[in-house]
């Protein structure tokens, strides 16, 4: 005998209409009648069981990174809503596209403080976290809700959405005539020809362009169309904070990262340009050091922003010349842009073109560090030996600047996301987006992590054991919240405070969760370290033990409390 059709099962007939395969989250008894009908139609979505909602809410978001449409995450009220928040503050901050799921209190105890009872609109919506927060309380609205969640969380700029699922309305049934709205595709928007020529015109005029393209939207399509035009006007390409995979690392135009610890001559570079083409990034703090790169809100540069959301253009700075447009038409119409008179090489800038590129490949040599490890040594072997379409993931700290600086990400033209990186600094990022894209695609994942970013979400390797799922992830160990104590050391000098860490064994605890474990305790045992696990079925932790000493790429702790 079947049960009756009830709006929980109605939900993930609506998810399996959206396109969704996989859905991460905690369990919890206020939406009971969604995991059964997740049991229902098992064939055709995967629930992953997650160990606490912030890793849940990473893996959601960094799967809507991956493949361009909502990450989905499910969690349970109150504390189940509150831990997921930090992945849904991160798909904000990063323009990703999700949507959170939050079981609720039922209607008929709504507003008493029941228990875990929270105000999500309050909690998600007052500060901007969330495009939209809704809740549904009617059973019939649910493909109505469910459509409009993933076409708000796509359309404009990418971003989360938080639905809200009183348990009452949950088991409510509904009729077999209800049926799911068909999957959102997000309309394509162009710029308009007469702008279009105004680019040209300020091109044609410029002595030192330089384009800063990043943020959420792009497609592999969008990404060829940007290089086509970089290589029809030779111009210079920098990628955003942490959207290093927006144009390929190797290319002769690159000009490198255009974020965090920035290379001093590229930003440099991006002072002295006279015209400025940013492409999808919102010129958020990281990508213009502190603002400084660009005045604000009138730059000394001539910038072009191009958006997806007109509500970023203005913002924060003022463009002599604002388009808003979805990122892979905007880079279509850049590719079809009628080239310079003579062509490329007749551009007024090819020396300034190839001067900037140079900077970039003189960034990638290292400067001594002390110690037997050498972390630049440890990037290049990862380099040599992943293959093109591997996924880097990382948290936040210092020990991300080593990826960031010499890591050369292969690029979206290619066909596939490569970096999974979170520009609003989350820790404990790294390991939970490595997982949830290994489960995903089953491509290979390396996730390089600090020892305090680490443990802030290593219980989900028991989330990878249980569904197969392999990583490698690198552990960066040098016993100290790194990035806060080299701020320490600039600011108040020999005065460590809060920020010293005494760890567990680390290859005792990954082997404890399945993986293998190993410990790298100089620079020549890493490389076999990385064979290994590359050729092992199941995922590897290898510890890096690096002297805290050496807190940056470019000197030592010592050196910055010590200055001469």
């Amino acid at each position: 005998m079947s049960s009756p059709r009830i709006a929980g099962h109605l939900l993930v007939e609506c998810l399996l209409a959206q396109g969704v395969t996989h859905a991460f989250g905690v369990p919890g008894e206020s939406y009971l009648a969604v995991l059964d009908g997740f049991y229902l139609h098992r064939e055709q979505i995967q629930f992953v069981v997650c160990r606490q909602e912030g890793g849940a809410s990473f893996m959601a978001e960094a799967h809507g990174k991956l493949t361009g449409r909502p990450g989905v995450c499910f969690v349970t009220r109150g504390p189940g809503a509150t831990n997921a928040s930090i992945g849904v503050h991160t798909a904000s901050q990063d323009s990703t596209p999700m949507v959170l799921f939050v079981g609720d209190v039922a209607s008929d105890q709504r507003d008493r403080e029941a228990f875990q009872e929270v105000d999500y609109g309050a909690f998600y919506g007052a500060f901007g976290m969330a495009k939209r927060v809704e809740r549904i309380d009617s059973a019939e609205r649910m493909p109505e809700y469910v459509a409009r969640a993933f076409a708000t969380a796509m359309n404009g700029r990418p971003g989360p959405v938080v639905l809200v699922l009183p348990e009452d309305m949950l088991v409510q049934v509904v009729p077999d005539t209800l049926q799911p709205t068909a999957a959102w595709q997000p309309p394509a928007y162009a710029p308009a020809p007469q702008p279009m020529q105004q680019l040209r015109e300020m091109l044609l005029k410029a002595e030192r362009p330089l384009v800063i393209a990043g943020g959420g939207g792009w497609t592999p399509e969008g990404a060829r169309a940007l290089q086509r035009f970089a290589e029809t006007w030779h111009l210079p390409v920098g990628n955003a904070m942490r959207f290093q995979d927006t144009f390929d690392n190797r290319h002769p135009l690159y000009a490198g990262d255009v974020g965090i610890a920035i290379n001093p001559r590229l930003g440099a570079r991006v002072r002295e340009a006279d015209l400025v083409l940013a492409i999808g990034p919102r010129l958020g703090e990281m990508t213009t050091s502190g603002y400084s790169l660009l005045k604000v809100p009138q730059p000394s540069q001539k910038l072009v922003h191009i958006h997806t959301s007109a509500e970023e253009l203005g913002r924060v700075y003022q463009p002599a010349l604002a388009l808003c447009a979805s990122l892979p038409a905007a880079a279509a119409a850049l590719a079809d842009l009628a080239s310079p008179p003579g062509g490329a090489a007749a551009v007024a800038w090819r020396d300034w073109t190839a001067a900037v590129h140079d900077d970039y490949v003189a960034n990638a040599q290292p400067q001594a560090l002390p110690g037997p490890i050498d972390m630049h040594a440890i990037i290049c072997t990862l380099q040599r030996l992943l293959p093109e379409d591997a996924v880097l993931s990382n948290g936040a700290g210092n020990f991300a600047s080593w990826a960031h600086r010499y890591f050369h990400y292969h690029g979206l033209a290619k066909g596939h996301k490569t970096q999974l990186a979170p520009t609003n600094g989350a820790m404990g990022y790294g390991v939970p987006a490595g997982i949830g894209a290994a489960i995903a695609t089953g491509r290979t994942v390396v996730t390089i992590a600090g020892d305090g970013d680490f443990l802030m979400n290593g219980q989900e390797l028991a989330t990878a054991n249980q569904y197969g799922a392999k990583t490698i992830i690198v552990v960066v160990n040098n016993g100290v919240y790194g990035t806060i104590r080299m701020h320490q050391a600039r600011e108040y000098p020999h005065h460590p405070a809060g920020t010293e860490l005494v760890n567990p064994d680390f290859v005792q605890l990954a082997q404890s969760y399945g993986y293998a474990g190993d410990r790298v305790e100089r620079t020549e045992q890493f490389e076999p370290a990385l064979q290994a696990a590359l050729q092992r079925p199941q995922g590897t932790l290898i510890e890096v033990m690096l002297s805290e000493q050496v807190i940056t790429t470019r000197t030592t702790l010592d050196k910055i409390e010590n200055p001469r």
